[in-house]
């Protein structure tokens, strides 16, 4: 636990986490905000509510890269008050607005969500050594694995018990106080020598986008399709069994190995490549689809549990060593972008599978998606960077 201690140790940090913590969890939530408001609020169907779900996430989709862009021309602070004004005014009005309406502003509410995982993911990057850095990423995705235990189990209690439309409201100002927050700690997204380097480079994007950035970039996407396509396949499976009831059992029996395989793997002393991991969780998805009763479900899960955030944080890492100076905050909007990706198509994907197959085979294609994204990672990072590595930072591969 050593690694730990020195990354809470680096100053700001615990306040950082923290706050970003808070405004992560929300964010997480807003979907269910969304979804039990649509259904509930305005008396839609689920296919009307999924129609504002998909708005706001391709917003965050297309909006990562231009709100990086922004941070690295004009700083971290005047992108996070925006964005959280923004926030603000999107879910008070969201009680008031007609559907038609609702699904246009859902897109741009999206596309200027507040960066708080980007922001938070480029600090750590800025903030630590390289000998901290794996524990510092293990550390951020246990936080968001923590966000999405919490945050739409309290949606769905709060709609249960008070309002779906008081529910949007705290799930907006809870964004908004999370991105203020950050913006008051304002973390450095640059390093001490970059800072006094003066401005960095913007370098073309041809340039730093390589092979090893785009391989970085699908292995991100892969995690998000596999992981949101179990989510799908334990209900499924559940639902085939009669016992959907116990769905939310499993979530949490997931996300609890997520956090423990989290925090053992940023305490090892040396990491695995982050296509291996990818590889593992794959594998690992598969005999889940075996399970047919809850109980054996919650002990399926658990592998692939075990190796979720350290997937994750593994190819965050990669992101944050992989970007030069002058473009890490569209390079941490692109990785954003990726994750986002990921979990809107993982859905679908594994929802035809179940279709035209059996709840099995929702979790045979998540763990095919996977396995087919950390073979596509490998075989980009083995080809040559165009640019050698920052002077600052340690030669990277993500492979």
């Amino acid at each position: 636990m050593t690694g730990y201690r020195q990354v809470l140790a680096v100053p700001g940090m615990p306040s950082l986490l923290a706050v970003s913590l808070l405004a992560r969890t929300a964010i997480t939530a807003d979907v269910m905000a969304l979804t039990l408001y649509v259904v509930l609020g305005l008396d839609l169907s689920y296919a009307a509510a999924g129609g504002v779900v998909a708005s706001l996430t391709a917003g965050v989709a297309l909006g990562g890269p231009l709100l990086g862009r922004a941070i690295d021309r004009r700083g971290v602070r005047p992108v996070l008050l925006a964005t959280a004004a923004v926030q603000v005014v999107f879910w008070l009005s969201v009680p008031a607005l007609p559907y038609g309406i609702l699904l246009g502003t859902s897109f741009a509410a999206g596309l200027l969500m507040v960066p708080a995982q980007s922001v938070t993911r480029q600090a750590i990057a800025a903030t630590t050594t390289a000998g901290q850095r794996r524990a510092a990423f293990a550390l951020e995705s246990v936080q968001g694995e923590l966000s999405y235990i919490v945050g739409p189990a309290v949606v769905i209690l709060g709609a249960a018990t008070v309002s779906p439309e008081a529910m949007a409201r705290a799930a907006g100002a809870t964004i908004a106080a999370g991105g203020a927050g950050i913006a008051w700690l304002n973390p450095p997204v640059r390093t001490d020598e970059e800072t006094g380097a003066g401005p960095a480079a913007r370098p073309p994007r041809r340039q730093w986008l390589n092979a090893r950035m785009i391989a970085a970039l699908v292995l991100a996407f892969g995690t998000t399709t596999l992981l949101s396509g179990i989510d799908l396949a334990i209900v499924a499976t559940l639902e085939a069994a009669h016992q959907v009831s116990w769905a939310a059992v499993v979530v949490v029996v997931l996300g609890v190995a997520s956090v423990a395989g989290g925090l053992t793997y940023g305490a090892l002393s040396r990491p695995l490549p982050t296509w291996l991991l990818l590889a593992l969780l794959g594998l690992l998805t598969l005999p889940a689809g075996l399970a047919h009763d809850w109980r054996w479900l919650c002990v399926a899960v658990v592998g692939a549990g075990l190796l979720t955030a350290p997937t994750l944080a593994t190819v965050a890492d990669a992101v944050s060593r992989l970007a030069p100076a002058g473009v890490r905050g569209e390079a941490a909007g692109l990785h954003s972008s990726a994750l986002s990706a990921g979990f809107a198509i993982g859905s679908p994907l594994v929802g035809v599978a179940i279709d035209l197959t059996t709840p099995a085979g929702g979790f045979a294609a998540a763990g095919v998606a996977g396995l087919t994204a950390a073979l596509t990672g490998y075989l980009l990072s083995r080809r040559p960077a165009r640019l050698p590595a920052a002077p600052d930072r340690a030669p990277h591969r993500v492979a």
